[in-house]
């Protein structure tokens, strides 16, 4: 593995350019790092390390009532900022990049859409996406403004104080107790929401797995942009292009589960990288 790090003679950027030279197609996974410049919290520390609590559970999502009242209420309080968040020079760099025809797949474990708001298509959103809520018991699918419109019209009086933001919609709150606050149930069937991600202990749908794998085959070249892939469900995709004796570029600010499989990494700011190398 070739590792280059900021500053350094040989500039981040014109490394990646010179790795990209030579390949056709290039698949492109994207994690956590691409959006924190937005304003969007990660969950890792540069040393892959949790800066918090993990995220709930599927398990504990839909076993535990108290556990989904914490959950809505501490999204209710944080889906206004997540929702107005922009796309950064990454996403621009990207959704420009892909329309030269050079990317086979552009596969995002973000669950912001922020891809899409800076103009990319086609794009594969691997852990699904906030903005849209789904019923696990008749699989409707509403968007996520019309829940928070409700959790309004339940809650007129919970003005819950935001302690801080936390990544995904999520919002530490002042209060501890959310013993009387009110979730609504699906409006079709009274079925329980949940939004429409994958939570840890949930499965990729396996039309999603299928289409981006499919995709990986037909390409010559893995790159990474701010995922430290310890998720095993974005790290597979660098396994399967080790695997081919694809080369594999990570563009991070710490390390990744992925290491020592890649033949450049760059401990850069996807922002500053990108845009440069891909102009």
């Amino acid at each position: 593995m070739h590792a280059v790090s900021e500053p350094l003679d040989v500039v981040p950027s014109r490394a990646l350019r010179l790795w990209l030279a030579p390949l056709r197609r290039v698949f492109v996974v994207t994690g956590a790092g691409c959006s924190t410049a937005s304003g969007i919290a990660d969950y890792r520390d540069e040393a892959g390390s949790w800066k918090r609590s993990p995220p709930v559970t599927f398990q504990a999502f839909t076993g535990d009532a108290a556990v989904r009242r914490r959950y809505w209420a501490r999204s209710y309080a944080g889906w206004p900022r997540f929702d107005t968040a922009a796309p950064n020079a990454a996403h621009a760099a990207l959704a420009s990049w892909q329309r030269s025809g050079q990317v086979s797949m552009l596969l995002t474990q973000n669950v912001d859409g922020l891809h899409q708001r800076a103009g990319s298509d086609d794009v594969v959103d691997l852990h699904g996406r906030l903005d849209s809520v789904r019923c696990l018991h008749c699989e409707d699918r509403t968007p996520r403004a019309g829940m928070q419109t409700r959790l309004a019209e339940c809650n007129p009086d919970r003005l819950d104080a935001v302690a801080a933001f936390a990544p995904d919609g999520d919002a530490d709150l002042e209060r501890e107790n959310f013993d009387t606050f009110v979730v609504p149930e699906c409006s079709r069937c009274g079925g329980m929401l949940k939004p429409d991600v994958v939570f840890y202990g949930e499965n990729v749908p396996r039309p999603r797995y299928e289409k981006a794998a499919a995709a990986l085959a037909g390409s010559d070249g893995l790159l990474v942009v701010g995922s430290s892939l310890m998720v095993y469900s974005g790290y597979r995709f660098a396994l399967m292009a080790h695997a081919a004796g694809l080369p594999i570029a990570l563009v991070t600010r710490g390390v990744t589960r992925a290491d020592d499989l890649a033949t450049l990494a760059l401990r850069a700011d996807c922002t500053r990288v990108l845009p440069a190398a891909l102009g």
